[in-house]
């Protein structure tokens, strides 16, 4: 497969690129870091272009130069992102909580709206993988704006599900769980005063176990560029939690009901006596 990673340099990107090499895929890396190193590891399947995807203008130029090398592209995995302003909500610096929202929420968006045209030309069935996390599916204290930014990034791919069914694409968020990153290094930093006393103290317990859920993700993500996930589309898959592996043999109600996306919950599906009409 023609594989475009963004936010490839670093973290669980570079993971995923490193996995996708070695098992022959073609991927294009696109970060603001430069990766020469894995152009050194992989000179025959592996391109890079340091871009900032945030900035529509660099990615149309990115996308007409792999236009030019490659025609059409087979899957997008976007994991550039950044986890940017963490404070308590009244004292946090609104420059930065706008950049952290804007750069998550506009990276995701702007590479998946510059790449449909090179998608919907590929062969095979189109593939788009989107980053969700901590945030997205309940409060996140302390990280408000990038919580509210995945959050945004699981809607974004629902609502395109929607809009291209008749497509043959097919376009998830995965929520990774928590992984050894920089980002967790950034949580240790912060400290309890910022990052808050339970996030502070489950990075620590992360950074000392040494286990996360890495080797699942990469596996979700194999299993998302395969055949076997086709037609399952517009949902919120947890790497560690969800038994995906599955998921095919439930098409059906994958595609029918609203399990596995982000909804309103009313009182009458609780239980409750109160608050419905």
């Amino acid at each position: 497969m023609k594989i475009i990673i963004t936010g490839s340099s670093v973290g669980i990107g570079r993971a995923i690129a490193k996995k996708l090499l070695s098992n022959d895929h073609q991927v294009w890396g696109v970060a603001r870091r430069d990766q020469s190193d894995l152009k050194a590891l992989y000179p025959a399947n592996f391109h890079s272009t340091q871009t900032d995807v945030a900035d529509w203008n660099q990615v149309e130029k990115l996308v007409s130069n792999i236009s030019s090398m490659w025609g059409s592209v087979d899957a997008l995995i976007t994991c550039a992102g950044l986890q940017g302003e963490i404070a308590p909500l009244e004292e946090t610096n609104p420059a930065q909580w706008s950049h952290t929202v804007t750069s998550n929420i506009n990276g995701t968006f702007f590479s998946i709206r510059g790449f449909y045209d090179l998608l919907i030309k590929s062969a095979q069935k189109t593939k788009i993988i989107c980053f969700s996390g901590g945030g997205a599916t309940k409060s996140r204290p302390y990280f408000s704006a990038y919580a509210a930014a995945k959050t945004a990034i699981v809607r974004l791919i629902e609502t395109a599900a929607d809009e291209w069914k008749d497509q043959h694409i097919d376009i998830n968020a995965v929520a990774p769980g928590r992984i050894n990153t920089a980002m967790m290094d950034e949580i240790i930093a912060k400290g309890p005063g910022d990052a808050g006393i339970d996030e502070y103290a489950a990075a620590l317990k992360q950074k000392a176990d040494g286990k996360d859920s890495l080797p699942e993700v990469l596996l979700l993500v194999e299993w998302l560029l395969s055949s076997k996930s086709n037609g399952i589309t517009g949902k919120i898959i947890s790497a560690p939690w969800d038994r995906w592996e599955e998921w095919s043999q439930h098409l059906n109600e994958l595609k029918t009901t609203d399990i596995y996306t982000l909804r309103r919950i009313t009182g009458k599906e609780r239980g409750s006596t109160w608050g419905d009409k």
